[in-house]
């Protein structure tokens, strides 16, 4: 096949005299693009064939020169995956000094090949990388890559954003897709600026889109900013029509790609005749729909364990239920598959969903019809049961510890796409609010004269609140906990001399966790003459946020709406009495509310009281202009939170 020139191997280009001539000499960039950036990507040049419904080539040109040794781990090298729907054509590099004189071009043997492999446990998959390490000891120098990926796959078009990272400038972007006119081309585009896209053009039977980006300089993120992913220019793509292993599909719309999917797991949902009959007893001995649910949850939790695999059509299509059943095992399709089985066994339709779970993956563009997902769970309506329409049970099958109908951070406040034997249906998860984000946290503080405090606590998270606390509790030894415990608190001289997590529930079938913790705070309390002053808020404080410097560029985007309650009693060391406490705080603001007081109790201890509940306005980001607003809101709330108690030694 033969490549467009911006693609031809970097090698080719050589003087009479047999010496490459220089390229991309390192002088030849723009103060601007040097300021603030780690690397300058100098071209980043992307063609897309699609060939046919079942089949595309992606044909990458990458330039990147790297200018310090903060720049070198990411873009001195190159990775690229495959597996046995993706195949790699080539991978060609070179690297060249600032000058732009040639080092050193890329051997084969040099481009490492390496599984992601099996571990025999838990992960099973056919993803394997290749990747060729060209960075050197002095910087800048240039890499130069080409690299060529052949997909069956057309399930997934590639992404095109040049610029994704921090501290990265770019001299210059294209990108390229030629498709059959029969198959045409969807898109989405983001943050392009004017021009960038030019007019489709048709030669034939073949339609060519093109976008070029010009130079920008290096961005950095600004703080409770969107990920750059959804700030960065970029053009998404996907097909009308696609092909995996002989299973056609349309994405024209949500609901053709639900039907695509429900339709390769059909006829996969046979339980063995036993546990068939064992689910349809379960509608005698428990007649509760919501009851029979948690049964059933809780049969697949003690009988099942996840294992990961992704190979081949295997990434979309799941095992049979009846393998899952005899084997004990699956991934997120297969355990779900599985669940939906039993609960049908037992009376209660449910649906697969596919969502994009965890808290780093941006939620559905649901203007997109287009695989966006990575997970699947289940959605079991109970309406049908008598119920009302909002009372949905969502269950999570690949943990053996998640509270029964519990998302969490993990799958929750975000879309799904329902798989139903109509289609898809983009449905929200549960969404979680502030009562279902909470922190109840008690301390008991006792002071000695020299300042030193020792304390217990006892700290109940419930929710989203609890969630890295459940997986330390369910997955970490006692060591790791300490480690992750201490690494989090906001303290600067502590020992930990006791800690002990523990699970619990609540009226509102919430998951908690409750920690117990007792400290030695050898400076507690600062020693002014006779005095002692001392911070009653020892674990609750909040930090400021930074002033913004300059014109911000990012939207505001707030963290979830959560409560946090804490009450602290001091109890004061002998010889002393109380000269000063801080005045009582509330504040109010469309970002939350706050209170705090401390209060002298009758047996002698002071008592601090601090209740602080955020919100999110509506809508998932606010203008750049919010972030000031909310910038004071949290600077008055870190002034309150290290307000002081006035201790005074009693005369002799």
């Amino acid at each position: 096949m033969a490549l467009p020139p911006m693609l031809l191997p970097v090698f080719a280009s050589l003087t009479l005299l047999g010496s490459p001539a220089p390229k991309y000499p390192a002088d030849a960039i723009a103060p601007a693009l040097r300021e603030n950036a780690h690397a300058v990507v100098r071209a980043y040049d992307e063609v897309v064939t699609v060939k046919s419904a079942s089949q595309l080539v992606k044909t990458v040109h990458k330039v990147v020169t790297v200018l310090n040794e903060a720049g070198s781990d990411d873009y001195g090298q190159l990775v690229v995956s495959y597996d046995a729907l993706n195949r790699i054509s080539y991978l060609h590099g070179a690297v060249y000094d600032a000058q732009g004189n040639l080092l050193h071009q890329l051997r084969p043997a040099e481009v490492h090949d390496q599984g992601m492999g099996s571990d025999g446990g838990s992960f099973m998959t056919d993803l394997r990388v290749r990747y060729a390490d060209l960075r050197q000891p002095a910087t800048p120098y240039t890499v130069e890559f080409n690299y060529e990926v052949v997909s069956e796959n057309t399930l997934f078009y590639p992404n095109w954003q040049p610029q994704s990272a921090e501290k990265v400038s770019l001299e210059g972007a294209t990108l390229q897709v030629v498709t059959p006119t029969a198959l045409p081309l969807r898109f989405e585009e983001q943050q392009l600026p004017a021009g960038a896209a030019s007019a489709p053009t048709v030669v034939g039977s073949q339609t060519t889109y093109r976008w070029q980006l010009p130079a920008r300089p290096a961005v950095e993120e600004e703080p409770l900013a969107p990920s750059l992913d959804e700030l960065l220019p970029a053009v998404r793509l996907a097909p009308a029509t696609f092909e995996v292993q002989g299973h056609a599909g349309s994405l024209a719309s949500w609901q053709s790609l639900g039907l695509w999917t429900y339709q390769l797991g059909q006829g996969r949902d046979a339980l063995p005749p036993a546990l068939t009959a064992k689910m349809a007893q379960l509608m005698v001995t428990a007649p509760d729909p919501r009851e029979r649910a948690r049964k059933v949850y809780e049969l697949l939790q003690s009988s099942t364990r996840y294992i990961s695999v992704q190979l081949g059509l295997g990434g979309w299509q799941t095992a049979p239920a009846s393998s899952v059943a005899s084997g004990g095992y699956g991934d997120c399709k297969a355990l779900s598959n599985y669940t939906c089985a039993l609960l049908k066994a037992a009376g209660l339709p449910a649906y697969v969903a596919l969502v994009g779970a965890g808290t780093d993956h941006a939620d559905v563009r649901p203007s997109f019809p287009s695989s966006q997902f990575n997970h699947a769970i289940l959605c079991m309506p109970l309406a049908a049961h008598g119920a009302t329409p909002a009372d949905t049970v969502w269950l999570e099958c690949t943990s053996q510890t998640d509270a029964f109908g519990y998302m969490g951070s993990f799958t929750g406040n975000r879309h799904a796409l329902l798989l139903t034997p109509e289609g898809g249906r983009l449905v929200a998860t549960p969404r979680y609010g502030a009562q279902a984000n909470r922190q109840q946290r008690r301390t008991d503080l006792w002071l000695d004269a020299a300042g030193g405090a020792k304390a217990t606590v006892r700290t109940r998270r419930v929710g989203l609140a609890q969630d890295l606390y459940a997986q330390l509790l369910h997955g970490a030894d006692p060591d790791e906990q300490k480690k992750y415990v201490s690494n989090h608190l906001r303290l600067s001289h502590f020992t930990i001399t006791n800690l002990r997590l523990a699970a619990a529930t609540t009226p509102q079938a919430l998951p908690a966790v409750v920690e117990t913790l007792g400290l030695d705070l050898p400076a507690m309390a600062t020693a002014a003459g006779r005095r002692l002053l001392v911070e009653p808020n020892v674990l609750g404080r909040l930090s400021a946020l930074p002033a913004q410097v300059g014109p911000r560029q990012s939207p505001l985007a707030l963290p979830p709406a959560s409560l946090s309650q804490d009450t602290v009693r001091l109890h004061l060391p002998t010889g002393f009495r109380v000269e000063n406490l801080p005045e009582p705080t509330q504040l109010t603001s469309a970002y939350g509310t706050y209170t705090s007081t401390c209060t002298a109790l009758p047996d002698g201890t002071l008592q601090y009281v601090r209740q602080l509940e955020t919100r999110r306005p509506a809508g998932a980001t606010l203008p750049p202009a919010a972030y000031t607003e909310y910038q004071a809101f949290r600077r008055k709330i870190s002034q309150a939170d290290h307000a002081q108690v006035v201790l005074m030694k009693n005369d002799a």
